[in-house]
C-alpha cells in the first residue's frame, strides 16, 4: 500500500488544469511524453533570460552555461546511479543510438551478431539493423505472445560466441513489461558480449542503478520523466574511452564532450536539472543527499503506480469484447509498469482513441513504434492496440473515469 496521494502534487502541473467540453483532461498519454512540473518550465525560462550563450566563453553567461551543464551531468548521475562523466546528452533517445551503433561497430562485420527483441520500441531494433550493410547479423528474440514477456529461453539460445551486443528494453513501451534486465546483462557477459539497455519507458516508473545493472550503455529521454526534449545515455567510463566517437575536430577528445555532437540544447539541460530536482521531492522524508531522495522517491511512485495499475486492469478485463495484451495477475505487477495496451471487438483502435479525445481523456492508438511487437501480435494491419498509460499524477477518479466511458463505447 502506497502512502502517495497525487492530488498534492497535480497543482504542480499546468498542463493537468486543460478542460475539455467543461471537464479537466486526463492525460493518459505518458508513455509518448509526460507533462512538466512549474519549475521545469521556469528553469527552462530562467536559462533563456539569464544564462543564454554557448560555452567555454570568458563572459558570465557563458559561465553559466558551463555551469548549468554541469549541473544536468550530476544530476543525470544522481537519477541513474553512476558518475556525471558517464553521462551523455543529445538530441533524444533514437539520435544517441544511432550515433552509438556506428562508433560501436566500427570494427564489426561478417561473422559479428547484435541481439535485439521484439519487445522493444524500434529506436533499439533499426540502429543495428542499419549494421547489416557492414555483413553484421541480427538475431530478434522471441516474446510469449499470451502474456508478453521475452522468451528467455530463446535469448539463452541467441546469444553465444559470435554475439557482439546484446540490446534489450527494460520495459516494453506498448504493453508495459518489465525485463529481468539484470539476467540479460548476466548473459552476456558469459560470452562477453556488451549491453545496450533502453530504459526510456521505464524511467518515470522505478529507480535505476546501472552500476547494480552492470550493463555497459543505458539510454532515457527526460520528456519521458516530467522533463524537456533532452536524450540521455550511460555508458561505463571504460567504454566512453576505448571508442572512437565522429566528432568535429576542434571538440573535446575526453568524454563526456566528445560524444556531444555539436551545440547541446542549453535551456533544455536547465529543464533536466529541475526535473531531476521535482522528482527528488518525492521522497517520503527528507534525506541527505538527493541519489537517497531519488530512489525513495521511485520505490514510492512504483508502489502508488502498481496499485492504480491494478485498479485500471481489473476494470478493462471486466469489459465485454475487450482482449488485453500483456501481465494481467496482480501478484505478477512488480514485472509491468502502468501502460496498458488493448482491442476492443467492433473498434477500431483509433476510432476508441477518437472517442475517448472527445471526451477529454488522451489515449495513444497504433504500433507506438513498437514495430516488431505488434507485427508479432497480429495486430499491426489493424490498427495496432489502445494504449493508457498511467503516471504518478494519474487518480483512481480518472481511471474509473476512462472504465467509465469504455462500457458504454
Amino acid at each position: 500500500m502506497s502512502d502517495f496521494n497525487p492530488h498534492t502534487i497535480r497543482p504542480a502541473f499546468p498542463a493537468l488544469a486543460t478542460q475539455v467540453q467543461g471537464r479537466p483532461a486526463i492525460f493518459f498519454d505518458a508513455p509518448g511524453g509526460t507533462q512538466v512540473p512549474q519549475m521545469v518550465i521556469d528553469a527552462i525560462s530562467g536559462y533563456l533570460t539569464h544564462s543564454n550563450a554557448n560555452t567555454h566563453g570568458a563572459f558570465l553567461t557563458s559561465q553559466r552555461s558551463d555551469a548549468i551543464i554541469a549541473a544536468a551531468h550530476q544530476a543525470m548521475a544522481d537519477l541513474l546511479g553512476c558518475a556525471a562523466e558517464e553521462t551523455i546528452f543529445g538530441a533524444n533517445m533514437t539520435t544517441l543510438t544511432f550515433a552509438f551503433s556506428r562508433a560501436l561497430a566500427r570494427n564489426w562485420g561478417p561473422g559479428d551478431q547484435i541481439v535485439v527483441t521484439k519487445l522493444d520500441h524500434d529506436a533499439n531494433v533499426a540502429p543495428w539493423r542499419a549494421l547489416t550493410e557492414r555483413g553484421v547479423t541480427i538475431c530478434e528474440v522471441e516474446i510469449d505472445p499470451t502474456d508478453c514477456t521475452l522468451d528467455m529461453d530463446d535469448l539463452v539460445a541467441a546469444i553465444g560466441p559470435q554475439t557482439r551486443l546484446v540490446a534489450v528494453g527494460y520495459a516494453s513501451n506498448a504493453v508495459g513489461t518489465i525485463n529481468d534486465v539484470r539476467r540479460v546483462v548476466e548473459l552476456a557477459q558469459q560470452v562477453g558480449a556488451l549491453t545496450f539497455i533502453d530504459a526510456v519507458h521505464y524511467a518515470p516508473h522505478g529507480p535505476i542503478d546501472v552500476r547494480a545493472l552492470d550493463c555497459d550503455f543505458l539510454a532515457c529521454s527526460v520528456y519521458k520523466f516530467f522533463g524537456p526534449h533532452v536524450g540521455c545515455l550511460y555508458g561505463k567510463a571504460e567504454q566512453l574511452t576505448r571508442l572512437q566517437p565522429y566528432k568535429v575536430r576542434p571538440a573535446s577528445n575526453l568524454a563526456p564532450e566528445c560524444w556531444m555532437t555539436g551545440t547541446q540544447n542549453h535551456e533544455g539541460m536547465a529543464g533536466v536539472v529541475a526535473a531531476v530536482d521535482y522528482l527528488a521531492t518525492l521522497a517520503p522524508v527528507p534525506l541527505a543527499d538527493r541519489r537517497s531522495a531519488l530512489l525513495a522517491a521511485m520505490t514510492r511512485i512504483a508502489a502508488y503506480e502498481r496499485g492504480l495499475a491494478e485498479r485500471l486492469i481489473t476494470g478493462l478485463l471486466a469489459i465485454p469484447g475487450l482482449t488485453f495484451y500483456g501481465i494481467r495477475e496482480p501478484e505478477r505487477f512488480a514485472w509491468r509498469t502502468p501502460t496498458v495496451s488493448f482491442r476492443i471487438e467492433g473498434h477500431t483502435p483509433q476510432a476508441i482513441a477518437a472517442a475517448l479525445g472527445e471526451q477529454g481523456i488522451f489515449v495513444w492508438d497504433g504500433n507506438y513504434y513498437a514495430l516488431s511487437l505488434t507485427e508479432r501480435l497480429g495486430v499491426e494491419q489493424l490498427g495496432g492496440m489502445v494504449r493508457v498509460g498511467l503516471a504518478h499524477y494519474s487518480t483512481a477518479e480518472e481511471v474509473d473515469r476512462l472504465l467509465e466511458v469504455l462500457r458504454i463505447l
